[in-house]
């Protein structure tokens, strides 16, 4: 008997519950909808979506999120209040994603929580936490993986790749991003 030999992603299992892909199929349809179709100004109605699905956002009218936003798993989210999660941002929080007060995520980008055991013939996920600290900010296109936090009043400089943890305040960029520069505090208006 001839048997088939190795390949990636070789009897895959799901990492989740029944309950939990019918809980990503109600939310899909949800975000496919009212979620996205929802007036742009419309923060605080996103926020409460959020919200209805688990997400930890304590105070909705005091958070920015775009309707062109992605979010896979609501109840893995905290939205801090004045966090800022722009348009076409995509945060697939296989592992929770927290942003905390005045972090702010600019026009695409991408912040992802998960990645596969590539050692082993069945890929198993591996998910880890991604936190961003008070007042960072993301500039655009910023990808960030699984596993890093983004330090208080950090700068990521656009089209920057995070793969490992960032201090805070610092001016950070780069493929892979690291730090070139304090960053001073802001001035008032």
């Amino acid at each position: 008997m001839d048997s088939e030999s190795p390949y990636i992603g070789q009897n895959p299992r799901s990492p989740y519950t029944r309950a939990e892909q019918v809980r990503r199929l109600a939310w899909s349809a949800v975000q496919a909808t009212l979620f996205r179709f929802s007036p742009r100004p419309c923060h605080a109605f996103r926020a409460r979506l959020l919200r209805l699905f688990g997400a930890q956002i304590p105070e909705p009218t005091k958070v920015v999120i775009f309707p062109t936003a992605r979010v896979t798993f609501p109840w893995k989210l905290s939205l801090a209040p004045r966090s800022m999660v722009g348009p076409r941002v995509t945060l697939y929080n296989l592992a929770p994603i927290t942003l905390h007060r005045g972090a702010n995520l600019s026009q695409n980008c991408h912040l992802c929580a998960g990645t596969h055991d590539f050692t082993r013939w069945d890929m198993p996920l591996i998910a880890q936490p991604i936190v961003i600290g008070e007042n960072a900010w993301l500039a655009a296109d910023v990808f960030v993986g699984p596993g890093v936090s983004v330090g208080e009043l950090c700068v990521v400089g656009a089209r920057s790749v995070v793969v490992k943890s960032l201090p805070p305040r610092q001016v950070c960029v780069g493929q892979p991003c690291r730090p070139i520069k304090d960053r001073t505090e802001p001035r008032l208006p």
